[in-house]
């Protein structure tokens, strides 16, 4: 009896040992592929949309969905706005010389004032470099969707576009009353009175108060000093639109939001007109093709090993910040 348990130990620990080793093997091989793929993938990616004069470039780059800054570059990175790609291709096109203009192909109700900004710094930096800037709005582009459009050449718009939403928001939720209802104390432990500003548990203080709309304050002069330089506008003119509200293309035309009415091929025409000749027009971002290749490679492996659900709970985390953060923002 002893000598068939140690033969059906001795078989299984064979077994497990064959197929440990093969798991290994395939487990080394996908992932080796799989980065190697990554490591050796143009960053920021991009595609020629037009052949022409490669020596006379138009650079389309897509500002499409909520302009923040998500981290995703490579595994989770998602078929929307890529605030990392963005500003890479941007650092890109200012030292390419080739490249004569840019095209903002703009659809966002904008996003977090730090990316937005950032964004707007790089166009300056374009604009210093002797490229010019066209900017084409989609269904919407609000607040920082704007912002990022303003020091463009020429604003295109069309008659349904939702653009302006001058402003800045940061929001907390207060739910000091709901935790009283239900019996919930807080034990809170600060190294200063103003370490609890924005939390959720009490209400605020007039100091606290005070501080934070001196902040949001400070963030909105930004904005229309942005709009106020980027078309030429005085202050006071901009400061009449900048109370958050939205327009419509034609309505931004008439207040000098927008310069003319058109669709992205008409913004791309005039960019051509002005630049002259006959420009290679390249897209940053993924095509059919090399949008799927190492992130739809890599889900699907690792969706092998946790499936679906896990990862979409993943992406969420990544995805979600936690705290307050202020945002050149239009919400519906």
């Amino acid at each position: 009896m002893k000598r068939i348990i140690a033969v059906v130990v001795a078989l299984s620990l064979l077994v497990f040992g064959v197929v440990a080793s093969i798991f290994n093997t395939m487990w080394a091989s996908d992932w080796e592929d799989l980065f190697n793929e990554y490591a050796n993938a143009e960053f920021p990616p991009s595609f020629v949309v037009e052949a022409g004069d490669a020596d006379s470039r138009i650079a389309m780059l897509n500002v499409e969905g909520t302009i923040v800054d998500s981290g995703e570059t490579g595994v989770f990175a998602q078929q929307g706005y890529n605030h990392r790609l963005t500003v890479e291709a941007l650092k890109e096109i200012i030292s390419d010389d080739s490249i004569k203009g840019i095209l903002l192909n703009v659809d966002s109700p904008g996003g977090g004032v730090y990316e937005s900004a950032e964004i707007h710094k790089y166009l300056m930096e374009a604009k210093e470099a002797g490229k010019t800037i066209y900017s084409s709005m989609g269904g919407m582009a609000a607040s920082g969707g704007y912002y990022v459009s303003a020091p463009a050449d020429q604003i295109f718009a069309s008659e349904e576009t939702l653009t302006g939403s001058i402003g800045v928001i940061m929001q907390s939720i207060n739910y000091s009353q709901l935790a009283e209802d239900y019996g919930v104390e807080f034990e809170t432990y600060a190294s200063g009175d103003m370490k609890e500003m924005l939390s959720g548990h009490r209400d605020p203080t007039e100091e606290e108060t005070q501080y934070v709309q001196n902040m949001v304050d400070s963030m909105y002069q930004d904005f229309v000093t942005v709009v106020s330089e980027g078309r030429g506008m005085d202050e006071a003119e901009v400061r009449e639109l900048a109370d958050g509200r939205i327009f419509l293309g034609g309505d931004a035309v008439d207040n000098g939001l927008v310069d003319q009415l058109g669709y992205v091929e008409d913004a791309l025409a005039g960019l051509k007109e002005n630049i002259g000749g006959n420009p290679e027009v390249i897209e940053y971002g993924y095509d059919g093709t090399n949008r799927i290749s190492f992130n739809y490679k890599a889900k699907s492996f690792i969706s092998g090993l946790f499936g679906d659900t896990e990862i979409a709970q993943i992406e969420s985390l990544l995805r979600n910040r936690q705290g307050v953060e202020p945002m050149y923002l239009y919400e519906q």
